[in-house]
């Protein structure tokens, strides 16, 4: 469960060169993911053994000189909506403009912790002159230099120490699964589908966080919470860059899950912004079974289902071990199986393989395909074994981890997803010095 940091500010005072600054920290990084959007835009943190997602919202504005302040508004609303924790980025070089004000007024307002960052104070002087932007009416200020990285530390000190220890830990343990896709995929038809007017079957738990909606959802033999921030609490009508948008919903509902339902809109295919979403979810190593809904609606042939789900899984390679369903929120097709399929992807991102049976298959595989040799040096893997992690995690003891290469890792993968079924579960492999 995380908590989501978000980046505010104006163009051009280092929102970007700040983001990369906390995301790079050799410290700092857990998994700098790229790819999200045309840029990076969302990355881990890590710090005094407290994780949380950073997102910079200014990367979705493009940086040209006639940026509208109504842009920029918008993207301030979204991230203070979404996150737990504002960050508001001044640029000491060009002390208080009516952006700043602007800015400064929204975020006074609000009830989240707002931490007022005066990037480019690299010299005494400007030490001096960050003094000035007390009067935004924020409070205590924290100057800091994004490119030399001085200062960094003190802010994510405060920062850890504002964010909040989950209590969904201590919820009790059941199943939890997320909705998500791009915008009008039919997210709300299919949560109102699963839900029904059934509602007291349905008892809404409060939230984990602020935002995120848990539905209990107990019928049919299944017993988990449905995580909705299928937007369908509708917004202040915000008319936002919907790319922007979808990423930010996505990121709430995939890091408070354990299976995500992708959702695609059969009449369009797959599109960028799906699979943007898909490696998000594969970042966050989280279960997910894409489930391509408004199948009603599309003109059959006796080999559409069998091409479309190859032209869907090839845009998702390498990851491609995926249950791909094909379902009609509307007419409720497949919609039970849906969540059958969703319960066994869960059950077996929890699966343990015993470490007997583990290297009895593993090495004799291994035995038949070694790693290549590098350098002349063979690679010797003696030892295989599963780490006591949330999702599948596999560690290989060998002499020489350095010069095992990523296709060899990949095939390695490939083996125990065959021989122990992890469809839908992506697994991480660690080689480890023996």
């Amino acid at each position: 469960m995380g908590n989501i940091v978000a980046i505010v500010g104006r163009p051009n005072v280092g929102k970007s060169t700040f983001f990369n600054r906390l995301t790079e920290t050799r410290q700092a990084i857990v998994d700098a993911m790229s790819g999200v959007t045309r840029d990076r835009h969302y990355g881990k943190v890590f710090w005094n053994g407290k994780e949380f997602s950073i997102i910079d919202t200014g990367g979705y504005v493009d940086g040209s000189a006639d940026i509208y302040e109504e842009e920029i508004r918008k993207q301030v609303i979204l991230a203070i909506e979404e996150s737990d924790v504002v960050l508001f980025l001044v640029d000491v070089t060009g002390g208080i403009t009516d952006l700043d004000e602007t800015i400064a007024g929204m975020l006074r307002k609000i009830d989240k912790p707002v931490l007022l960052v005066v990037n480019k104070v690299d010299n005494a002087e400007r030490l001096y002159e960050s003094a000035v932007f007390y009067r935004l009416g924020l409070g205590e200020t924290f100057p800091l230099s994004s490119i030399n990285g001085s200062g960094t530390g003190e802010l994510l000190d405060r920062l850890t120490a504002l964010l909040v220890k989950d209590e969904a830990e201590e919820e009790e343990e059941l199943p939890r699964f997320a909705v998500v896709g791009r915008p009008n995929v039919g997210k709300s038809s299919l949560v109102n589908a699963l839900i029904g007017a059934e509602r007291n079957i349905v008892t809404p738990v409060s939230g984990t966080t602020r935002d995120s909606i848990h539905t209990r959802y107990s019928r049919f033999n299944h017993d988990f919470y449905l995580v909705d921030t299928a937007g369908l609490r509708k917004k202040g009508k915000v008319k936002e860059d919907v790319e922007f948008y979808s990423v930010m919903r996505s990121v709430r509902a995939i890091e408070h899950a354990d299976v995500c339902l992708l959702l695609l809109d059969a009449t369009i295919g797959i599109e960028a912004q799906d699979v943007n979403i898909f490696r998000l979810i594969e970042r966050n190593r989280k279960g997910v079974v894409v489930l391509v809904n408004k199948w009603d609606l599309v003109e059959k042939e006796t080999q559409t289902m069998k091409q479309y789900r190859e032209g869907i899984l090839k845009r998702l390679e390498p990851f491609t071990d995926i249950p791909v369903l094909f379902i009609s929120a509307i007419t409720k097709q497949r919609i039970h199986k849906a969540l059958e399929i969703s319960m066994e992807v869960y059950e077996k991102r929890r699966k343990r393989i015993p470490t007997s049976r583990l290297n009895e298959v593993m090495l004799a595989v291994i035995g038949e395909h070694h790693p290549p040799a590098v350098k002349g040096k063979q690679v010797k893997i003696k030892y295989v074994a599963q780490l006591p992690t949330h999702n599948p995690s596999f560690a290989f003891y060998c002499n020489l981890p350095q010069y095992v290469r990523d296709p060899y890792k990949r095939f390695l993968e490939n083996q125990l997803r065959k021989n122990f079924d992890f469809t839908g579960v992506p697994l991480n492999i660690f080689m480890r010095k023996k």
